[in-house]
């Protein structure tokens, strides 16, 4: 079982490069860091999925980058979805209808942390791929769970 730890600590040092270093820390991820992530992934590819991006493991869609909504949609347990939306339900939160309660869920690209990101994004990726590729990906805390 993986050990999911988020950390949703947003205090930045107090010194001359503290607003250099928030400003980068929550800089938009954009098509090229979604896209450089998810396919860092084994096995992971890029299709079209209507007027989206879509991430998949075979056939079946791990996430999706709406670019015209700066949305990104991922494939969560119902477990690790409502972990990552007590972070800030302005960032991540269900997709609301049906498909939110089957796990699908939103992340508001313009407000997410690149941590959290890339942890919300494996996460998709463990909780779609077969066993045999995610024990390949180690989720932050993966080390401590043993």
């Amino acid at each position: 079982m993986r050990k999911l730890m988020i950390d949703i600590n947003l205090s930045c040092k107090s010194n001359k490069h503290s607003n250099n270093t928030f400003n980068s820390f929550f800089k938009m991820i954009d098509i090229k860091t979604f896209r450089k992530i998810a396919l860092s992934f084994p096995e992971a590819t890029e299709q079209a999925h209507f007027e989206k991006a879509s991430f998949r493991i075979g056939k079946k869609i791990f996430a999706t980058f709406d670019i015209k909504n700066n949305l990104a949609c991922i494939k969560l347990s119902k477990i690790d979805q409502d972990l990552f939306s007590l972070f800030d339900k302005s960032v991540i939160y269900p997709v609301p209808n049906l498909w939110g309660k089957n796990g699908w869920t939103y992340i508001n690209l313009t407000k997410v942390r690149k941590d959290m990101f890339i942890e919300a994004l494996t996460t998709a990726y463990c909780e779609v791929a077969p066993k045999k590729l995610s024990s390949l990906v180690k989720l932050k805390g993966d080390e401590e769970a043993i």
